[in-house]
């Protein structure tokens, strides 16, 4: 039996309904944006809306979770699968899931929830363990392994593996504050340029090994 128009919009609603809220929360904030706005972009009545997500906090958190915790459990398999030094697993899964995300809607999620997510606490607890917990603990395996290998040297590896996110979720905030208003030529930086020069310069100073002694001879 053939799918009928109508049959296959009703299975592609529940997507189009997320593409139109992540789009109003990042043009308009979470708080600002109404739920008739949200089924208004996307071709529906609100009642049509409240039949797939009660409410619009509901709403924000199926959008968290069809970007970034999706792309989080992508990760994770690509980490577990992966064989050979962790530096080039850091480098190449984690410069590439970046790039990924900042080329997608998904890294407004990131800017709404910082700016936004304080005046909803509910929100905040879910973004945390969808998202931070297990991303978090993702790279903190990563570089305790490096270490247990002897590839890294011993770090506090909390505090590395901050180093490593914080950077990346201030490109997103770039990405939909200062860089949304600035033209091409404009742009402070190139995202994949400074994701791969980031993890370089921070893994070089992971290395196990001795560091090179500074020079005493006189310039």
């Amino acid at each position: 039996m053939s799918i009928t128009p109508r049959q296959r919009r009703k299975e592609t609603r529940p997507q189009e309904l997320l593409d139109a809220a992540l789009a109003l929360f990042v043009e308009k904030g979470f708080a600002a944006t109404r739920a008739e706005e949200v089924a208004a972009r996307a071709g529906v009545s609100k009642g049509t809306l409240y039949l797939y997500f009660p409410s619009k906090e509901e709403l924000l958190k199926a959008v968290i979770r069809h970007t970034l915790s999706v792309e989080i459990a992508a990760g994770a398999e690509l980490a577990v699968q992966h064989e050979g030094s962790v530096r080039t697993l850091l480098v190449d899964v984690l410069s590439q899931w970046w790039c990924r995300v900042l080329g997608s809607p998904a890294s407004g999620v990131i800017k709404i929830v910082i700016t936004e997510v304080r005046n909803f606490p509910e929100i905040a607890e879910f973004y945390h363990a969808e998202v931070v917990a297990p991303g978090t603990h993702i790279i903190q395996q990563l570089i305790q392994r490096g270490i247990d290998s002897g590839e890294f040297r011993p770090v506090d590896v909390a505090q590395t593996t901050f180093s490593i996110i914080l950077p990346m979720v201030m490109l997103c905030l770039h990405k939909h504050s200062l860089g949304a208003c600035l033209a091409a030529d404009q742009q402070l930086v190139d995202p994949p340029a400074f994701i791969r020069h980031h993890l370089n310069l921070l893994l070089d100073g992971l290395r196990a090994g001795p560091l090179p002694l500074p020079s005493t001879a006189c310039p």
